[in-house]
């Protein structure tokens, strides 16, 4: 049986670094003391106004490219997960096909919020397993939000940032490697609760839209916050149980880096050491749907991800979407 085993890991944020402070001074109160305790963020990136998330995706595509030591035409699929598209058609993996000169590889967007990267890590490994044509899968987590903040709206200017994150995924005919099971799951009674709800169908941009606001991401609803652990745990859960082993056995967490208490939580509901759940946020704000995979590049340049480790991916986003899988590495 084929599987897709992870075989390169790229990342890339901004070189724009916003802090904190900047935003004690826009909104003229402190909110640094607040994003530190609460969600564990000091500071995080945003594009430049010339740039966009496609050249975020370039840049991760190529280090993942060469990290997995494969060439151009080695690429036969393109995969971004995005919900900040360099276009609203057509894909951003066209552009990413195009500007890294991937000339055999086919392209796709997907969109399920920040759950996205997790998903296009299934979507791909279901390609590989099941048509012998795929065996290098550039997935990629782009994520350019700060072109659709309020700056003014401090629910959620001092939360969203930049970046993007990839992997290769491989074929491997090693039964005890790669991608081995994965979860999708969606409350979709929640799709109005947050998003970017101007600017499609639904709602084209027009005079009144901007003047309202709704071409940018709002919070309409609190989400309970319980809402993501609990989730997060029972998929944990119901993945260690049908791979026959215990949450402990699991060597790392890689989870949706908005708030690091509810990350907290999930492990202590699975009876798990906290330092087993990378975090990220302090340094990169949120990344939606590229947190996930900037998380893991962050943790592969430290060193630590060995190869035969067991890795556990839960992803959630806006929908609500969440998706999780356990891969070996």
């Amino acid at each position: 049986m084929r599987r897709a085993t992870i075989t390169g890991i790229g990342a890339y944020a901004p070189k724009q670094e916003i802090p904190n402070s900047y935003f004690n001074e826009i909104l003229g109160e402190d909110v640094d003391a607040w994003l530190r305790e609460n969600v564990n963020i000091h500071t995080r990136r945003w594009c430049a106004e010339d740039e966009s998330v496609a050249d975020l995706c370039e840049n991760a595509a190529k280090e993942a490219i060469e990290d997995a030591e494969l060439k151009a035409e080695d690429i036969d699929l393109v995969i971004i997960s995005t919900d900040t598209p360099e276009y609203v058609s057509p894909s951003t993996a066209s552009v990413i096909q195009d500007r890294l000169g991937l000339k055999n590889a086919g392209t796709f967007d997907l969109n399920t919020a920040c759950a996205g990267f997790v998903t296009a890590m299934d979507v791909a490994s279901k390609y590989i397993s099941s048509d012998e044509r795929y065996k290098n899968i550039l997935v990629l987590g782009g994520y350019a939000m700060s072109k659709y903040l309020n700056k003014k709206d401090k629910k959620t200017v001092t939360l969203f940032a930049d970046g993007a994150g990839a992997i290769i995924m491989s074929a491997t005919e090693d039964a005890n490697r790669g991608l081995l099971t994965s979860d999708l799951k969606t409350e979709g009674q929640y799709h109005g609760w947050m998003g970017i709800y101007g600017g499609a169908t639904h709602m084209p941009i027009s005079d009144e839209v901007v003047a309202n606001g709704d071409h940018q991401l709002k919070f309409v609803h609190k989400f309970p916050k319980e809402i993501n652990p609990l989730t997060w745990t029972a998929m944990a859960k119901d993945i260690c149980e049908r791979l026959g082993v215990q949450p402990n056995d699991i060597d790392h967490y890689f989870i949706t880096q908005l708030n690091f208490n509810s990350i907290n939580e999930t492990m202590d509901n699975l009876g798990v050491h906290r330092s087993k759940a990378h975090m990220v946020m302090d340094k990169y704000g949120y990344t939606g749907s590229a947190c996930i995979p900037m998380a893991l590049h962050d943790a592969y340049k430290q060193g630590k991800l060995k190869k035969g480790q067991l890795i556990m991916f839960i992803g959630s986003g806006g929908g609500l979407a969440f998706a999780a899988a356990a891969v070996r590495y």
